[in-house]
């Protein structure tokens, strides 16, 4: 009578459980994986919410009546091992969770499996905080927990994490501060923590002598931007509240892919940061910059392809000088405060070589020159400036600035 009035759903752990015991005598069962490395996995599982499990997600797969191991392909989906030749415990070397949803909480267990290169929960509904055992998975390479619903702030022991090469903390509720001894990571090329609730300035980062890619946008950081690691590539600011000059930034010889948009960044966008001969994409939109400084780059190789500056406070002339960035199709000007005319070689690249062009809402005057005529192949606007711009041009679409706007705005 007792075991009827047992409830059914306790059987499963308790049957697993004792499976478990039983591998610390191999020679009586086919059991292979080290103990607590199966425990782990156990923990794991039992901390997700069971109704979360659906029946085709890989967690549906771990059945504890069988070595985790030596499951066959269809159990124990997401789990790679490493398979000892000697008698020694295999031991779980992958962690890669399906992006289904799983829902609860991401236990301290998992420090346990010590042999651990790849954690991979992406795109599921984890919450509550990154646990402080996460410090022990010393073998850890790749670390990838973006959109969960993780909360607090990063465990200091990731510091611990020395041959960790990829972090992606995206798309959670992280908050507080990035570690300042972060940079003990010498071995990491990729940090994302963008899409997160973190706040404060951003340490001196130029220990992490091997990190090509740093996203940090839609964030709270604030303060001057910091000093970076010369290896960087790509770097995403955008979306925070980083004031000061773009000066840090002239070193970065390697750098491709900038994006600092939407801050209160102030003062030039200097040459410095114009000259980087291997950017391809520069977005510095949305702050409070007052000058474009644009040298004559014919005599050098430059890479620039893209130039996205909208709504700054940029004044004077429009810069001549672009013309001689021989890789740049796309540039945006628009919501500025330009005046004077549009420099005559304007015409001569969107005649060749530009396909977007955005001036609008400036304080342009004169007329265009005649090359603006006679292009189809832009893309962009010349509206709402004090231009003779007519409407058969393309570009002129949207009506100029009322003449009471224009007072005082004359061609030079």
């Amino acid at each position: 009578m007792m075991e009827k009035r047992t409830p059914t759903k306790i059987l499963f752990p308790l049957y697993s459980i004792l499976t478990i015991i039983l591998c610390l005598v191999p020679s009586q069962t086919n059991c292979s994986t080290l103990q607590d490395d199966t425990l782990s996995l156990l923990a794991i599982k039992n901390a997700i919410d069971p109704n979360s499990i659906t029946p085709s997600s890989y967690l549906s797969t771990w059945d504890f009546s069988v070595d985790p191991c030596e499951s066959t392909g269809s159990q124990f989906l997401g789990i790679l091992c490493y398979l000892p030749l000697d008698n020694s415990s295999s031991r779980v070397t992958e962690v890669d969770l399906d992006a289904i949803g799983y829902e609860g909480f991401l236990t301290p267990a998992l420090g346990n499996l010590t042999q651990l290169t790849v954690l991979n929960l992406n795109n599921n509904k984890f919450r509550g905080p990154l646990p402080e055992t996460i410090g022990k998975l010393k073998k850890l390479t790749r670390l990838a927990m973006s959109q969960n619903f993780f909360t607090g702030a990063i465990p200091q022991t990731i510091t611990g994490l020395n041959n960790v090469r990829y972090i992606d903390l995206s798309g959670n509720r992280l908050s507080g501060l990035i570690p300042t001894d972060i940079t003990a990571l010498r071995t990491l090329s990729y940090l994302s923590l963008s899409n997160n609730e973190f706040a404060g300035r951003i340490p001196n980062l130029t220990g992490l002598w091997q990190l090509n890619t740093l996203d940090l946008s839609f964030n709270q950081f604030y303060g001057d931007l910091p000093n970076l690691p010369v290896s960087l590539r790509n770097m995403y600011f955008h979306h925070n509240i980083l004031s000061g000059h773009l000066t840090p930034l002239k070193g970065l010889i390697h750098l491709k892919w900038l994006d600092v948009s939407d801050n209160r960044l102030s003062g030039a966008i200097s040459g410095n940061v114009l000259s980087l001969r291997n950017v391809v994409h520069l977005n510095v939109s949305f702050n409070r910059f007052t000058a474009l400084e644009v040298i004559n780059y014919s005599l050098q190789e430059q890479s620039l392809q893209v130039l996205e500056a909208q709504g700054n406070h940029l004044k004077g002339h429009l810069p001549v000088n672009l013309v001689s960035f021989v890789n740049l199709t796309s540039i945006n000007l628009a919501n500025n405060q330009f005046s004077g005319s549009i420099p005559l070689e304007y015409g001569t690249k969107v005649k060749s070589s530009w396909r977007r062009l955005h001036l609008d809402y400036n304080f342009l005057t004169g007329n265009l020159p005649r090359e603006f005529s006679h292009s189809t192949n832009v893309k962009g606007s010349l509206a709402k400036n004090c231009l003779k711009c007519p409407t058969s041009v393309g570009l002129c679409q949207g009506r100029q600035r009322p003449s009471t706007e224009c007072v005082g705005q004359h061609n030079v």
